[in-house]
């Protein structure tokens, strides 16, 4: 995803500033190249917005996703089933916590976002509660693996635990 983002903040400003240089009429080098600039920090500034809204929507998708997988967990659960085929569903959600700093780069807690501003002031609170859920969906892995429905909804409920805590400090309420 970097380099998808990386390659259209290149490819805007370059666009940006190619437009304005063949449109620049100002006498000497110096008009022409503080037109540029300024251009060239416009397309920055566009782009990061995009590259900002790409992230924020990458998130948005990643976690409703996680929400079904555990919704589909749960209803194994509730139905005391095999859980053991659901181990494929924690590993999935697991892959997700692993990479979740990735997903809120700085400059990314404004635009359609609940995402609230301790993610980045508190960065060692926000790793730790990331840190708490891996934990906790390794154990809850464990417990399906081993078809045990009672061990598994006990850590189901430590994994919601763990989500919960996330949210009370790191996602606002919603709109």
């Amino acid at each position: 995803m970097s380099r998808v983002i990386a390659a259209r903040v290149v490819q805007a400003a370059r666009a940006t500033a190619a437009a304005i240089a063949q449109a620049a009429t100002g006498k000497g080098p110096f008009m022409k190249a503080w037109i540029l600039a300024g251009a060239a920090c416009a397309a920055l500034g566009v782009a990061s917005t995009a590259i900002a809204q790409d992230v924020i929507t990458a998130r948005r998708e990643g976690m409703r996703a996680e929400g079904r997988q555990m919704e589909a967990i749960k209803a194994v659960i509730d139905a005391r089933g095999d859980t053991r085929p659901i181990v494929e569903r924690v590993d999935t959600i697991t892959g997700f916590y692993r990479d979740l700093q990735a997903l809120y780069p700085v400059g990314s807690g404004t635009g359609q976002t609940r995402a609230l501003p301790a993610i980045w002031s508190d960065p060692a609170g926000f790793e730790a509660a990331r840190t708490n859920i891996v934990g906790a969906l390794a154990v809850l892995r464990s417990a399906a693996a081993s078809g045990d429905v009672a061990a598994t909804a006990a850590a189901f409920n430590q994994v919601g635990a763990g989500c919960a805590a996330c949210h009370r400090g790191y996602r606002a309420a919603a709109r």
